[in-house]
């Protein structure tokens, strides 16, 4: 039995700007997803997605033949999203790499979630990049043929610890320059005020990064100002000094974008920073505070309220 894992990411700073070759901080996670592969006799696929509670959230039954991948007539899901999907991140793995999938045999595949789907820390990303070791492929290229994006949530599957992402050419297949990966040391002496809270809302980062692309003009001064945030908030030794630049950062998003900040839509009363993470208006969102803020987020009615220490890896 073949086993891959992936750890789970979310993006401190540079969100959306990433995709333009802005200088980004982002942070492994915790949590992240499995791909449990067992051969059998049989010429199938036969797959099932195990969610964090331990239960069968999808399943479905492909056939392999002549080296190709085929729905099954025993398929559960004849004409699912999630399926087609699926089908087509294998499709590509195995134009990429023909060896993948083309033996007599078939397997069982069990891919297991460790957060819930919801939650937006890339359910997405760990199973491209999983199955991207599987097969034994280049994991940001399967990535930019099947959901595409800036590829740092690939970077956050393979890392152990935060990252400094930059992107630093256009897309080329032949060349490994595309992307400046930095493993940096953020455990700042203030962590125990940082804390992530769930929105209660996945948010689409296809639909996000289509807003950001039409509301965005010429915005060579913003991501140059995002650099000297994200560099300042790598060494930051304050949490005065760290406010200060989130507050900044999230000034400039809210101006690209068009939209207003989410402490100035729901937590105005709120003591502390807010910072949005990845696509605005779901998933995750960063709250600073001195004392924990789990009451107030709650009364507020988003339960989801994870220290620091309990949510990036490193």
């Amino acid at each position: 039995m073949q086993t891959y894992y992936s750890n789970g990411k979310l993006l401190l700073t540079g969100e959306y700007v990433v995709l333009d070759g802005a200088l980004s901080l982002a942070l492994p996670t915790q949590f992240g997803q499995s791909l449990l592969i067992e051969p059998i006799i049989e010429p199938k696929l036969i797959w099932k997605s195990i969610n964090t509670n331990g239960n069968v959230w999808f399943e479905d039954e492909y056939v392999i033949q002549n080296g190709t991948l085929h729905k099954s007539s025993n398929g559960i899901q004849s004409d699912n999203e999630i399926s087609n999907r699926l089908s087509q991140i294998l499709t590509v793995a195995k134009q990429l790499n023909p060896k993948f999938l083309s033996d007599s045999n078939g397997y069982h595949v069990e891919s297991k979630l460790t957060f819930p789907r919801d939650w937006g820390l890339g359910s997405s990303s760990t199973l491209v990049n999983n199955i991207a070791q599987w097969a034994k492929v280049d994991p940001y290229v399967l990535l930019e043929l099947t959901f595409g994006g800036s590829g740092y949530d690939i970077a956050c599957a393979n890392y152990d610890a935060a990252i400094s992402y930059q992107l630093t050419k256009a897309f080329d297949y032949t060349q490994n320059q595309k992307r400046h990966i930095c493993q940096v040391d953020f455990c700042p002496e203030f962590k125990d005020c940082l804390y992530f809270v769930y929105l209660n809302k996945k948010q689409n980062s296809r639909e996000g990064i289509e807003h950001y692309k039409k509301n965005r003009s010429q915005i060579s001064n913003e991501i140059s100002e995002i650099n000297q945030i994200t560099s300042k908030i790598i060494d930051c030794k304050s949490l005065n000094e760290f406010e200060a630049l989130i507050d900044h950062h999230e000034s400039i998003i809210s101006k690209i974008l068009q939209i207003e900040p989410i402490k100035n839509q729901i937590f105005k009363d709120f003591k502390g920073s807010i910072k949005s993470l990845g696509a605005w208006g779901g998933d995750f969102i960063l709250a600073t505070s001195i004392i924990n803020p789990t009451d107030y987020f709650k009364q507020k009615g988003f339960e989801t309220v994870i220290p620091f220490e309990k949510m990036v890896l490193k």
